[in-house]
């Protein structure tokens, strides 16, 4: 990465188009209120009777923030008033209720994931209620086997918060800091300082945390390559496991809140490629791997070892090391994925509470794959976590000559072959060194219903 020619300007130029980050595939696009609780059920149902019942992942959406960050896109509510999220806890414990209820007590939770938001908006005592909760309606996996995370704001938490999140079980940890530069934080409204956040590292990898990941943006308003660079610097002293490094996303015309950004304070489109170079050319002479859509970390970590292994998974969380798990969403928003469906709950917390008072699981909308659907996704997934697609293996799997199907895919293919970003051999599609970062072009063309759409711009920018 290191290599100038890995990030060439010219290419992150023209493959700046807008596309999905297929955190699923089908994405969320294709999610219709056609999908609803009852379906859920029978695909639970299903799922209930494999052979091998998979082990269940829980992602638990917590939607409430004391202060609002100009920059934020998330499904959140900002509020002092703590009683709406103790009525909101009486609400997910009920949902839990219906959950539980559903599933074989042979599938232990292997993955418990806290969102928002801001997870750690609830007191000590509320979170100790919420898990001691879920271990009462699902089986818990042996402690060797359990990956519990939780996205912590560092201005909400301390020391002795870091014990208390240890003593619930929580062995990984996700730090939000996008930029530690004081103009930077002034024009987004979050003031957080360096030294806090670095005694959060420090007391968490006391308290024994497998991996700290902490979150980066480039693009920011005020943002320079120098006042990067120092964030970097100060990132660098703490040596997290693992680094998120987002691009910021303007659309100040779907997210009203970034409409307190002002446009001229944002850097210009070749300042925010010095920007991305600069800083992944930074992570990687610090010796952090490139996993790929944002994502780094160092050798030995659990992420970077299933990039090496071939395990690595997409999921909504983004990337992740086990793809064997059922995922069930609680609260506000949340998406699970259980076998070949996908599900969304209600977005807003006054839906999700309504459903779950009448006793009815919040389920909003969703998608069941198709045949079709089933074979793309294993393509994605493919070019998303391992950079290569074995024709063979998924001709097997799935009955088809892939060069037939894909014909389309593969010539619009072409251009990346032509700048070097992916190889076509007889046998495979191979991602090349150089096209790691632009993984979110390869895969567009395997997308039937963005073809469909004929380019429709709901998406992020690539870039």
């Amino acid at each position: 990465m290191a290599d100038n020619l890995l990030l060439d300007r010219a290419l992150l130029r023209r493959y700046d188009v807008t596309g999905p980050r297929y955190t699923s595939y089908p994405t969320a696009a294709q999610f219709t209120e056609d999908f609803d609780a009852a379906r859920y059920r029978d695909h639970v149902s299903w799922s209930n009777g494999d052979p091998i019942p998979r082990p269940l992942s829980l992602y638990v959406h917590v939607p409430f923030c004391r202060t609002v960050c100009f920059y934020c896109a998330c499904n959140k509510v900002i509020t002092a008033n703590y009683r709406r999220a103790q009525d909101y806890l009486a609400r997910l414990i009920e949902e839990l209720d219906l959950q539980a209820a559903l599933f074989a007590d042979d599938r232990p939770v292997e993955q418990l994931h806290l969102g928002g938001g801001t997870p750690t908006y609830l007191s000590d005592d509320d979170l100790a209620t919420l898990i001691d909760a879920i271990a009462e309606r699902f089986p818990l996996a042996a402690p060797e086997r359990r990956e519990f995370s939780i996205e912590v704001d560092p201005r909400t938490v301390d020391r002795q918060r870091i014990r208390h999140l240890a003593a619930l079980g929580f062995n990984r940890l996700s730090l939000g800091v996008q930029d530690f530069d004081d103009d930077v934080q002034k024009a987004i409204n979050r003031l957080q300082g360096v030294q806090a956040t670095a005694d959060i590292v420090e007391e968490a990898r006391a308290q024994g945390f497998r991996s700290i990941n902490l979150d980066l943006m480039y693009g920011l308003p005020l943002q320079t390559p120098e006042r990067l660079s120092r964030t970097l610097d100060a990132v660098m002293t703490m040596r997290p496991d693992r680094i998120a490094l987002y691009n910021y996303a303007h659309m100040p015309q779907m997210f009203r809140i970034q409409r307190q950004i002002p446009d001229a304070t944002l850097p210009a489109a070749e300042m925010k490629l010095t920007l991305l170079i600069e800083a992944m050319q930074r992570l990687a002479g610090e010796g952090y791997q490139y996993i790929g859509m944002d994502h780094f970390a160092l050798p030995g970590d659990e992420l970077a070892e299933a990039a090496d292994n071939g395990t690595l998974h997409r999921n909504f969380q983004g990337y992740a090391t086990r793809p064997d798990l059922d995922l069930i969403g609680l609260g506000a928003s949340s998406i699970g994925q259980i076998g070949d469906a996908f599900m969304q709950n209600h977005r807003d917390p006054e839906g999700h509470a309504a459903a779950v008072r009448a006793g009815e699981l919040p389920i909003w909308r969703g998608v069941a794959m198709d045949d079709d659907d089933r074979l793309r996704r294993d393509v994605i997934q493919a070019v998303m976590c391992r950079g290569r697609v074995d024709y063979a293996a998924i001709e097997a799997r799935h009955g088809i000559d892939f060069a037939d199907y894909f014909g389309d895919a593969l010539a619009a293919l072409s251009p990346l072959v032509d700048d070097g970003l992916l190889t076509l051999a007889p046998g495979a599609l191979e991602v090349t060194p150089r096209g790691r970062f632009f993984l979110r072009n390869v895969a567009m063309p395997f997308d039937a219903y963005l073809a469909a759409a004929g380019g429709e711009r709901r998406f992020s920018r690539v870039i």
